[in-house]
């Protein structure tokens, strides 16, 4: 079984890397930037993110390290994704604190009808163009207020979306190890005062490929959890050597994983292979409909509708339930298409002749508790041994900056008052 799962990990790399001849795996440093007096003394936040660690790997696979810090400080019975559970939306949202509706990265690829043009998180040129990202990155929001910040492959932490980059950050590829990463993570905080770091954000992709790959129940996922959880050991070890003070840790996931019924897939309504009326967009746990001709959207649902399956419901985007925020009333961007197919899980919508994975995501969490996400914190600002509710994503991005003493100017959807109790003293 070892065999296979570095099989994998290799086979995943390999994918990866043929996007490009020749990987950029250079740190990128933005000159002249320093951390003032007062940034110098502020607390240090590493915020480290797992793609695809469901809220009871932990327990289900004995992540000690984990499991230890986690219990020692603040562990979240489950975190909720924004809708939809996918990785690039709902790493944008905990890192704005927006939902995808309102940031705009409403899918991991769409289209742009006002810009003419497609997104896909595999184009560099997509990803590292922060004109398609809206909100203020946690970085850039540091960096505006002379706080240095370092980011290790977070979603478009290598775009100028908010205005500034990180200081310190790499463009994305899987050559790295995480304990590579761990070591670089290091490096940043053994620099001089006025240049280190005080939030640093950390990507580790491992514990997502094989939950898709081999479904979450495989040894092979459970391989890549024990992977991160040992990595996380030799960082918060490596870090406490260097004695620096008031050093923070906060572990999050993007979403969870379900076994999803890849054998009898749901096929694509005929109609909708009309593409001078429409366009689909297929994340085989949500499709996505927009109609050309707006007159025509409320007849294609009727049809729609009319001809559905038990095994998935048809929404137009204005009548989706409230809590999703994923509507005509919260579409900023006009991005996510007027009609909603949505598969009820462990059902995926398939074209005829394509492949699909054992593992998914996408799913609203409230209704397959699958989809549900890590929340773990340790460190000098947070409480000791407390364990808390569920809460939504949105709200992490209020609780950093309140831990760095960041002023937030523009319009959030997070808000303090959820998770402000878990942290020791007010500022």
């Amino acid at each position: 079984m070892k065999k296979s799962f570095a099989i994998f990990l290799l086979t995943l790399s390999v994918i990866i890397n043929a996007q490009t001849a020749i990987t950029d795996t250079a740190q990128v440093i933005i000159p002249n930037r320093l951390n003032n007096a007062e940034a110098m003394a502020k607390p240090y936040v590493i915020m480290i993110s797992t793609d695809g660690f469901r809220y009871d790997y932990a327990k289900k696979y004995n992540a000690e390290n984990l499991l230890k810090y986690s219990n020692e400080g603040i562990q979240a019975r489950a975190m909720i994704p924004s809708y939809p559970s996918i990785t690039f939306p709902n790493h944008w949202s905990l890192i704005t604190g927006l939902y995808p509706s309102h940031h705009g990265l409403i899918d991991n690829f769409f289209y742009d009808y006002n810009k003419k043009k497609a997104y896909a998180m595999s184009n560099r040129e997509n990803a590292e163009d922060g004109t398609w990202y809206g909100g203020i990155p946690l970085w850039s929001l540091a960096e505006k207020q002379n706080v240095i910040s370092a980011s290790l492959q977070w979603v478009g932490s290598a775009s100028d979306a908010g205005g500034m980059r990180p200081t310190y950050y790499y463009h994305y590829h899987e050559k790295f190890s995480p304990s590579e990463k761990v070591n670089k993570v290091v490096n940043w905080l053994k620099l001089p005062e006025d240049r280190r770091p005080h939030f640093i954000s950390l990507y580790f992709p491992e514990v997502d490929g094989a939950g898709h790959h081999f479904g979450p129940d495989a040894k092979e996922t459970e391989k890549a959890v024990h992977l991160v959880d040992d990595a996380i050991g030799e960082l918060v070890q490596k870090v406490n050597d260097l004695g620096l003070k008031n050093v923070n840790f906060i572990f999050v996931s993007d979403h969870g994983m379900i076994q999803v019924d890849g054998g009898n897939p749901l096929e694509i309504p005929e109609i909708l292979v009309d593409k001078n009326r429409f366009d689909y967009f297929n994340s085989q746990t949500l499709l996505r409909v927009y109609v050309k001709n707006p007159d025509e959207v409320k007849t294609v649902f009727k049809e729609l509708k009319a001809n559905r399956t038990d095994d998935y419901e048809v929404y137009l985007d204005k009548k989706l339930p409230k809590y999703l925020h994923f509507a005509t009333r919260d579409d900023k961007y006009n991005r996510i298409g007027q009609i909603l197919l949505i598969p009820k899980a462990p059902k995926i919508f398939l074209e005829t002749g394509r492949k699909t994975s054992a593992g998914k995501h996408g799913y609203d969490p409230k209704v397959v508790p699958e989809m549900k996400s890590t929340f773990f914190a340790w460190g000098t600002e947070f409480k000791n041994n407390l364990k808390i509710d569920e809460f939504e994503n949105v709200h992490v991005y209020p609780l950093v900056a309140e831990i760095l003493g960041l002023k937030i100017d523009e319009k959030i959807d997070g808000k303090l008052k959820i998770l402000k109790p878990i942290l020791k003293r007010e500022k």
